[in-house]
């Protein structure tokens, strides 16, 4: 059989349990809480970590967790290895915060916190569950349209930046059991967060398209990517913003 008549292979499923699970990071309130909604009318079992419960769906399973806190992750994860003993289809880390400032009235307290909960927290959250993550499964971070640098977000920018480059190289080392690691990173998104007065020195602005992004647009886009349909991409990161990051 030559090339031209060899049948193209079916897309790869994440599991072939009949409910497919997912551990979502912040799925108290904004983007966490918009996927772990969206996937729970997918019929997926969510897992959501957060600090409280929020407006989580009874139908998920709720695991208390202070991502800035490495003995709470810790114990996070244990709980979800031992509530998941069929294994983890999916990992979404999309908890956050935002401190904004100018060079020169940065706080390197803001800086930790925000690197402790992107950054060390889905390291943390990844590993712990490695072990529990199916062949072929899949691990999504959110990050930020602001990951290449916007005035008075160097230290938010940074650590979103980070997570783009911790993606491509899980990705090229967990291609051998077909895991695919990827970043949705989001523009302005109606969220609660654009109303923490730790971001007030940097509003937002709306995009070229006329509004804010939705956080049911992230969640669509994210879900793409846990679907058989996002099996052939890894090592990317996709931006969703509205044409907020164009010229």
């Amino acid at each position: 059989m030559n090339a031209a008549t060899t049948p193209e292979p079916a897309p790869t499923a994440t599991g072939e349990r009949a409910t497919r699970s997912a551990v979502v990071t912040g799925a108290s309130s904004g983007i966490g809480l918009a996927i772990a909604h969206d996937l729970l009318g997918a019929g997926w079992h969510v897992l959501g970590l957060s600090r409280s419960r929020g407006g989580l769906s009874d139908a998920a399973t709720w695991v208390p967790c202070d991502l800035a806190d490495v003995i709470s992750t810790d114990e996070a994860v244990r709980v979800v290895r031992e509530a998941t003993a069929g294994g983890v289809d999916a990992i979404v880390h999309a908890a956050g915060l935002q401190y904004s400032a100018r060079v020169g009235d940065l706080e390197p307290e803001q800086g930790e916190r925000m690197w402790a909960v992107h950054v060390r927290g889905a390291e943390l959250v990844v590993c712990g569950l490695l072990g529990s993550l199916v062949d072929g499964g899949r691990v999504v971070l959110v990050g930020s349209r602001t990951m290449t640098g916007v005035p008075g977000k160097s230290q938010y920018a940074a650590t979103k930046a980070a997570l783009a480059a911790m993606a491509r190289a899980w990705a090229s080392e967990l291609a051998p059991r077909r895991i695919t690691v990827n970043v949705v990173a989001p523009g302005p998104t109606r969220t609660a967060m654009l109303d923490d007065p730790n971001r007030s020195s940097v509003p937002p602005v709306v995009p070229p398209l006329g509004r804010l992004v939705e956080p049911s647009e992230v969640a669509a886009l994210t879900r793409f990517l846990l679907d058989p349909s996002g099996a052939m991409v890894t090592g990317q990161t996709i931006v969703i913003c509205g044409g907020a990051s164009l010229p």
